[in-house]
């Protein structure tokens, strides 16, 4: 089965979420392109909150890209009156906006906001879950957005509700293929870890915006907190191997409650059996010594090979 570390091109590291003096962030658009830039990262979507009081902004992040590091244009959205199952509002990560994508009207509603960034071609995404208890039915709601954000920094200084692997696995239960993202969800708030922690290593040929978002929307991608992977290689119905750098687990995960791990100290590759296994879909963790973590897109076992 092919993954994303068979294929042509090369890793890009990219944030795919953030906000700038549009919106509520505290640095200008440029001040944050150039902060992402010099941290060492390839690409950036600058995703303000696209609302009437903002004056529903589409940074434009262009004048900032250069040889080595290039820009996503895109947006945080928000129907201007719905709202998802428990009550609060919708957060819809949407990257690749065309300029002229048009402000929501009043009675537009999560899903068809959604619907329409879509087929803008934008990648899309449910963001943060976990932080806003968004529902499983809410994001089944949104139809076929691209991912979910598994990690988001921001939500684990707000009320330490970064992670949202339990809404993954149980979307991907339900039958709904989705990838996944890490992302910072950067404001550049003092004394916040908000910056840095969470990203996606996009695979593809060029550093061009289209050509990521290709490989986006392919699911040619994996996400991390710390540890890199280095390759993937898939054997539908016999094995499944993995090298990483230094962790101290690798976990093979699955559903429901389907899971096998390989542990020891500086662990970098290992093989799992996949003869046995019986989950319809499967994603490999890998965590390290301080706890940091990198992602896989799931794996629908019943894929082409």
């Amino acid at each position: 089965m092919e993954t994303p570390f068979s294929r042509p091109g090369r890793f890009w590291r990219g944030n795919l979420h953030t906000h700038s003096t549009l919106s509520d962030g505290h640095r200008t658009p440029e001040e944050v392109c150039r902060f992402y830039e010099s941290a060492g990262y390839d690409f950036l979507a600058l995703t303000d909150h696209f609302l009437a009081h903002y004056g529903w902004p589409l940074a434009d992040t262009r004048p900032f890209r250069g040889e080595h590091f290039t820009t996503i244009i895109g947006a945080e959205l928000h129907p201007a009156q719905d709202r998802m199952e428990l009550g609060a509002p919708w957060h819809i990560l949407a990257a690749g906006l065309p300029f002229d994508f048009a402000p929501s009207p009043l009675n537009e509603t999560g899903p068809e906001l959604a619907r329409r960034a879509l087929d803008a071609g934008a990648f899309v995404v449910a963001a943060h879950p976990q932080w806003h208890t968004t529902t499983d039915r809410d994001v089944a709601a949104l139809g076929p957005i691209h991912a979910l954000e598994i990690y988001n920094a921001s939500c684990a200084d707000d009320n330490d509700s970064a992670d949202s692997a339990y809404m993954l696995d149980l979307l991907l239960a339900r039958g709904h293929r989705l990838s996944v993202c890490a992302t910072d969800d950067a404001h550049f708030v003092l004394n916040s870890r908000d910056r840095e922690s969470g990203w996606t290593m996009v695979k593809s040929e060029t550093l061009d915006p289209d050509s990521l978002l290709t490989a986006l929307k392919a699911g040619d991608y994996y996400s991390s907190t710390g540890p890199v992977i280095h390759d993937l290689v898939i054997e539908p119905g016999q094995r499944l191997a993995i090298r990483c750098s230094p962790a101290n687990r690798i976990f093979l995960l699955g559903g429901p409650a389907k899971y096998t791990v390989a542990g020891e100290q500086g662990i970098t590759e290992t093989e799992f059996d996949l003869s046995e296994w019986t989950s319809p879909w499967a994603r490999v963790l890998v965590r390290d010594d301080a706890g940091r973590k990198a992602w896989t897109n799931p794996v629908w076992c019943d894929a082409a090979p």
